[in-house]
């Protein structure tokens, strides 16, 4: 009896130390059982943290964890993304993406990370276009009238951006590119810093953020003259895009994302994706992110890293051509 009892003690050992194997530390019949954190490389109240915040809050109603939302700004990016490069690969570190993470090595930034090859894709949030705005004191009104005075003006008119290589400086320079007209460029610490310095008068103009524009538009603080993305927005429907007020071929929208350390277990990256994705498409949520201006697109691991790659090559282009380098 005491021999077959130990048999059976054995198997039972067996089988317990297989399951063990297959379900490794941070696979998701254990994650998560802590704090997730959420490294935004921005200034708080630009539109990667609402969207970040928007994520983060869905995560922390789902699975009853606290999501903390750290804003490390600094480097157009680069600074809280070298954190996250450096986190353990087990689920609780993640960082949001955007444009600049694709154009880094094109401008030339000194990276402690490989952007291809140190992280994971997990899923793209949205995209959202900018508006082209003036101080109302600037005294054009549409984008015709901004080019002829930019023309007048060689060097003289500045505007403002979030970080060299993000989406507002490649909307100006991709400006600067098809008009001839010579803008000078001023980075900022992210999209509300910048925006704030174009609404005080600091700046003459920018390429600013649909999610926290729109407000200053509407108020008269800041005149619209033109949307950058490739189709007029619903959330301000008389403006025009760039394009139809007289520029073709020009088209720019920012774009959001979130990447984990590379090695996460794919288990893990599917669970926050799967999670994410439907809380950008609950009702309230996808509503009140549309009225800002978003283009909400929950995708997978595979499509967003292939968008990635189609954006890493088509904006080295643009760089290049441009000569832009980081500063």
């Amino acid at each position: 009896m005491l021999k077959i009892f130990s048999c059976i003690l054995a198997a039972f050992s067996l089988c317990a130390s297989a399951a063990h194997a297959q379900a490794p530390a941070g696979s998701t019949q254990a994650y998560p059982t802590k704090t997730i954190r959420i490294i935004v490389p921005y200034a708080p109240g630009g539109p990667t943290d609402i969207l970040a915040r928007t994520v983060g809050q869905r995560l922390n109603e789902a699975w009853g964890q606290p999501v903390v939302i750290e804003n490390r700004a600094g480097a157009a990016g680069m600074t809280g993304t070298a954190l996250v490069a450096k986190a353990p690969a087990d689920g609780y570190t993640m960082a949001t993406a955007g444009i600049t993470f694709v154009t880094s090595v094109t401008m030339g930034m000194k990276l402690s990370f490989d952007p291809e090859r140190d992280f994971d894709p997990v899923t793209l949030l949205g995209a959202v276009p900018n508006i082209v705005v003036v101080h109302p004191s600037l005294p054009v009104k549409s984008i015709k009238e901004l080019i002829a005075l930019g023309k007048s003006r060689p060097d003289q008119l500045l505007y403002a951006s979030g970080g060299a290589g993000g989406t507002q400086h490649l909307a100006g320079e991709m400006f600067k590119h098809l008009t001839g007209v010579k803008l000078q460029h001023i980075a900022y610490r992210g999209s509300a810093p910048s925006l704030t310095a174009v609404v005080s008068g600091e700046v003459a103009m920018g390429f600013t953020d649909m999610l926290i524009t729109v407000p200053h538009v509407a108020s008269g603080r800041l005149r619209g003259l033109a949307v950058t993305g490739a189709r007029r927005a619903k959330v301000i429907p008389e403006l025009p895009t760039v394009n139809e007020a007289g520029l073709p071929g020009y088209a720019v929208s920012a774009w959001f994302g979130l990447i984990t350390p590379a090695g996460t277990p794919r288990d893990i990256i599917q669970r926050v994706q799967a999670e994410a994705a439907r809380g950008l498409k609950q009702p309230g949520t996808l509503e009140r992110l549309s009225a800002l201006g978003a283009d909400i697109s929950a995708s997978s691991p595979e499509e967003f890293g292939a968008f990635m790659k189609v954006e890493r090559e088509k904006w080295a282009r643009v760089i290049k051509a441009a000569g832009i380098q980081a500063e």
